[in-house]
């Protein structure tokens, strides 16, 4: 299960993918936790704002307006590309939403249509406001769109996330047209790109032998109890071959079980960029590490 992150590990991340951000009174604890609980997370999605003037535009999604209370974001991201941080706890941004686009969210695959409202998806998602008109005429600065890109890119790497894992909010709700201006797709390979200059970690991995590739990660639903797939084997399997497999009695199987989370727990433990998420559930970059 994937826990918020602390208002500290947030802010790290925003300021560690070089994005300038400015922190506004009573950020920390400025939330909608009294109206439900924020978490587990799965994703960031994208929005505009609809306003003009980052003043107004942070006022706004800070105060609300009638019928709907602030915070409204987690982040403002103004057209200097500047972010500004309004909360680090459950926001209004995202409203109800499809379920089976969570899911494919959660999965990180491709995402399916959203034509049902069905799920509360200020639970389970950060949101960043981005400054626009949102008319298709009022231009995104080549500065703010590298903003949402490295800020999304922030909170999927602090996850070991992929692109995948950022949505707008178009795709989450049916009936919204947010953002616009610029395709999802477009941002999501922006996130990619960013993802893949991911610090390199402290041990050098090892050169792969000629001939042989990375097995593709099957999903983060392939490794939930009761599932069985040659995925799950080939994992257990790695995990002894780098040395995480204590916890094995009688040695990887194709069943996932309690051995299996404990192994990629004590894995996800000894790699830097894991370690605030040691689950025990393997995503895509504890993946990516293991068959390194």
């Amino acid at each position: 299960m994937a826990a918020p992150l602390t208002a500290d590990r947030l802010l790290a991340a925003l300021r560690g993918a070089g994005l300038t951000v400015v922190e506004h009174d009573g950020w920390r604890t400025h939330n909608r936790n009294h109206k439900g609980p924020f978490g587990p997370v799965h994703g960031v999605m994208i929005h505009h704002t609809v306003t003009k003037g980052t003043t107004t535009t942070v006022r706004i999604c800070h105060d609300g307006y009638a019928g709907l209370p602030g915070p409204l974001c987690h982040g403002v991201i103004a057209k200097d590309g500047v972010v500004h941080l309004l909360s680090a706890g459950r926001a209004n941004h995202a409203g109800s939403g499809d379920g089976d686009v969570l899911q494919a969210v959660t999965d990180e695959r491709p995402l399916p249509v959203d034509d049902e409202a069905d799920t509360d998806g200020n639970r389970y998602f950060y949101g960043f406001e981005c400054e626009n008109l949102g008319d298709g005429k009022d231009p995104w600065p080549k500065v703010q769109l590298e903003a949402i890109a490295k800020a999304a890119a922030a909170v999927c790497r602090a996850y070991g996330w992929g692109e995948r894992s950022v949505i707008g909010h178009l795709e989450w709700q049916p009936g919204k047209s947010d953002p616009r201006g610029f395709s999802m797709d477009s941002m999501r390979t922006r996130v990619a790109a960013l993802l893949d200059l991911a610090p390199v970690p402290p041990k050098k991995p090892e050169t792969p032998a000629p001939g042989r590739s990375r097995p593709p990660f099957p999903g983060r639903a392939a490794f939930a109890l009761g599932q069985s797939s040659p995925a799950i084997e080939q994992l257990g399997r790695q995990l002894v071959k780098k040395g995480y497999g204590r916890h094995y009695r009688v040695g990887p199987s194709r069943q996932w079980g309690e051995a299996d989370r404990l192994n990629v727990r004590d894995f996800q433990r000894s790699q830097p960029q894991l370690r605030g998420d040691a689950d025990g559930y393997p995503g895509p970059l504890t993946w990516h590490l293991l068959f390194s």
